[in-house]
């Protein structure tokens, strides 16, 4: 059976437990501190690594963008059983749109070497843009294979389970190709000690943007800024609605105002 070569899209984000704050000079979510692996990518590498067993062989490469050198998420997904890893870090990257994201982390596909998989979440618990795999296999020419809840590999064709509102379709297309996994598409690992104390030896190489022949980037290259952020209001107190023996009609007409009935 021939082995496998994935390589798995990760995002490291500030800890969702700690209070984020915005950078008032751009609006931006600041990003100064350590980072961490969002836990939707955890989701992804897991299944890079079963996807290579049941392969009977292969490996599993990492890429990520992250401000500041930072590697704290990536050695995460290194101490899970991936091989290597290539950081996209870079000021200038600072304030890139999604498609300039996509575009980095195809180039960084492209340095560790055209994989069989990519393999990258749905959305990041960060941004939430749900874009960024769609633009990187078209940036890749890859096939998008989209929402999978279900993967498997055989006999070089890529065949999921496609999440859906009324179920699941099933879906399949040649190898290679990019596929965005959803949260409940297998239960990710917790690193073990050896995996922890193996992941500081293994591989990071880090490059800029202009390594990567990515220009224009940052807030120039992007298509969007953020205008303003206003706080979001206080959730109003419900209405309480008091049984008298005619209670159904008063929800009834409240239901009728929301046009639920």
């Amino acid at each position: 059976m021939k082995v496998m070569k994935i390589v798995v899209c990760v995002k490291q984000i500030p800890d969702p437990a700690a209070p984020g704050s915005l950078d008032p000079s751009t609006n931006a979510l600041k990003r100064d501190g350590k980072l961490i692996l969002d836990d939707s990518d955890a989701y992804g590498v897991e299944m890079a690594l079963q996807l290579v067993t049941a392969a009977g062989g292969g490996e599993v490469s990492i890429v990520s963008m992250a401000p500041n050198g930072e590697t704290s998420g990536m050695r995460t997904a290194l101490a899970m059983g991936a091989v290597r890893g290539v950081l996209v870090s870079d000021p200038a990257l600072a304030g890139s749109d999604a498609l300039t994201t996509a575009r980095v982390l195809a180039a960084a596909v492209q340095k560790v070497g055209m994989p069989d998989l990519v393999i990258a979440a749905t959305e990041s618990t960060d941004g939430y843009t749900g874009t960024v795999p769609a633009q990187m296999a078209e940036v890749l020419g890859l096939p998008s294979v989209t929402f999978a809840k279900k993967v498997k590999v055989e006999g070089g064709v890529l065949k999921i389970d496609r999440q859906t509102e009324d179920g699941y379709d099933e879906v399949e297309c040649p190898l290679p190709a990019l596929v965005s996994v959803t949260a409940g598409v297998v239960e990710p690992r917790y690193p073990s000690f050896k995996g922890i104390m193996d992941a500081k030896k293994k591989e990071v190489i880090t490059v800029t943007a202009s390594d990567l022949g990515i220009t224009p980037v940052g807030w120039s290259g992007a298509g969007q800024k953020v205008s303003s952020v206003t706080q979001a209001e206080a959730r109003q107190a419900g209405q309480v609605i008091e049984d008298d023996g005619e209670a159904f009609n008063k929800i009834v007409a409240f239901l009728e105002t929301l046009k639920v009935i």
